[in-house]
């Protein structure tokens, strides 16, 4: 059972134009959007499904500087900046709250990537210390593990997903932006070398320029129109716990296990070693460009061959703009959570902190993440396509940089001073 977004009330139809079209109503193009209706400029959401009915709602709520690529840490630093301001910002409670997160090491090898990441990002006001395991029991008090130690960064924080993007949706429509649910986006148009619309199942709307916010479906839309965009999915299977006393507010990952309280009293859990890499034929096509990572978390990945394969075989990979796109037969990728990986994760849990031997399963669901070569997203214009912006391939940690990352694409868009430098997010580093 996925999470439920709250009602939000939008549009039953697009309008025939407008300046900017934003293909994906997930967080980051609820942002995008928000951020432009702000500056007075006409945007149109267009959503295949229901808005952030996809990884936007199904992630583990995390914002978190800890562990991120150096070249990744000014949009994490800008976006603690901005979950601050959020609830103030949409008139709504968003779910930040800036309580921490501990990443424990149960082996020195574990220990040591901490330290080099620590050393890594020497210079950056990340906020980062290293832990020891009588520390780790001072913060989170009750566990019966022995840590090699921890890193702990005070400033890093959650929020809850459903929350935050229904309450962004309504502050964008609030100021003049227009959401359509329901309504797949099938191609772009082009004149004079330049997008200058969009083809939905509904009609054509005329624009200036589009922002692809899209999420795993990114790829199949660009590669329609000859442009290669090299990510793949790996699922992620989470389950949330009865309402319950915990040993801390502080957000915790071990080697095998994480845990974070969620606003009902609950807590959000999962078996942070593993992801399900159910194999498509983009695993067969583009499998060497991650072999550096295959080699180094090997042990991370869950691979099967099955149904999925088959699937994924069946949805076209070129259509034309009368056709039935691959969006409308999938409307929501909804993919079952793995019991498995859900009870693993509890076990391990339990073993470390036993206070969740009481825990008592209320609901499991699991999400599709869109991972790229380098784990770093894609934001930033797509040369093939001139008046289309990028803003795609999260690798799994796009929530926690959701409001920097919107507003990057959005000031991309529009010729604003950039909030943080786009240059390590550019397509073109994977030509």
């Amino acid at each position: 059972m996925s999470p439920v977004i709250a009602p939000v009330h939008c549009a039953n139809t697009p309008p025939s134009a407008t300046t900017v079209v934003i293909i994906g109503g997930g967080i980051v193009g609820l942002t995008a959007a928000l951020t432009l209706a702000e500056r007075n400029i006409p945007v149109v959401v267009l959503e295949k499904g229901r808005i952030a009915g996809e990884q936007s709602s199904r992630n583990l709520g995390w914002v978190r500087k800890t562990s991120r690529h150096r070249e990744d840490l000014p949009l994490a630093l800008a976006a603690d900046r901005l979950w601050a301001q959020m609830p103030a910002r949409v008139g709504r409670e968003v779910g930040y709250r800036q309580a921490g997160i501990l990443f424990a090491a149960r082996e020195p090898g574990q220990m040591a990537m901490h330290e080099a990441w620590l050393k890594s990002v020497d210079g950056l006001p990340v906020g980062s210390r290293l832990l020891s395991n009588a520390e780790i029991a001072q913060r989170v008090p009750g566990g019966q593990a022995i840590w090699a130690g921890g890193i702990f960064t005070e400033s890093d924080g959650r929020a809850e997903p459903t929350l935050a993007s229904s309450a962004i949706a309504q502050a964008a429509m609030a100021r003049g932006a227009v959401i359509v649910e329901h309504c797949a986006v099938r191609s772009v148009t082009t004149a004079a070398g330049r997008i200058d619309g969009v083809v939905t199942e509904h009609g054509e709307i005329r624009c200036e320029q589009v922002l692809l916010a899209g999420g795993l479906w990114s790829r199949r839309l660009l590669g329609n129109h000859g442009v290669a965009l090299p990510t793949l999915p790996l699922n992620c299977s989470v389950l949330r716990t009865a309402a319950m006393e915990g040993p801390t507010d502080i957000a915790v990952g071990g080697p095998d296990f994480s845990f974070r309280k969620h606003m009902d009293g609950g807590f959000i859990i999962t078996q942070r070693g593993a992801l399900d890499a159910h194999l498509t034929l983009d695993h067969a096509l583009l499998g060497r460009r991650y072999l550096p990572q295959f080699r180094a978390q090997r042990g991370l990945l869950r691979v099967s061959f099955g149904k999925p394969f088959f699937k994924d075989l069946a949805l076209a990979r070129r259509w034309s703009p009368a056709s039935v796109s691959p969006f409308e037969r999938i409307r929501t990728q909804d993919p079952a959570a793995n019991p498995a990986l859900n009870q693993e994760a509890l076990d391990n849990l339990r073993a470390a902190w036993p206070v969740f031997k009481q825990a008592r399963i209320e609901q499991a669901w699991a999400g599709t993440i869109d991972v790229t070569p380098d784990s770093l997203p894609v934001i930033g214009p797509v040369q093939q396509l001139p008046g289309m912006v990028l803003a795609t391939g999260f690798s799994g940690h796009g929530f926690g940089t959701s409001p920097a990352a919107g507003q990057l694409a959005a000031d991309l868009i529009d010729g604003s001073h950039p909030l943080v430098d786009p240059s390590p997010y550019r397509l073109d580093r994977f030509a």
